[in-house]
């Protein structure tokens, strides 16, 4: 059952990667836009830029980490096919 639970939180596919980015990035515009009201001037302009720069790090990795697990899937259906 705890397996099941799990694997809800499991990103799986490029869809679901794209849909959690979209999901931070709408957070993130909405965080900037709350900084340029609190901190007007360039300082909130920064801090907007910072928050749009997180999301795309953080949508880099996640992507880039879904290709890395599925290249690795592969090798090692490869490997346990070759021996």
């Amino acid at each position: 059952m705890l397996g099941k639970v799990k694997r809800l939180f499991v990103i799986k596919t490029r869809f679901e990667a794209y849909l959690i980015i979209f999901a931070l990035a709408l957070g993130a515009m909405t965080r900037g836009a709350h900084y340029t009201l609190e901190f007007p001037g360039l300082g909130g302009y920064l801090l907007f830029a910072a928050t749009a720069g997180a999301v795309f790090l953080g949508g880099a990795k996640i992507l880039d980490a879904l290709r890395y697990e599925r290249e690795a899937k592969a090798a090692a259906e490869g490997d346990s096919v070759a021996e």
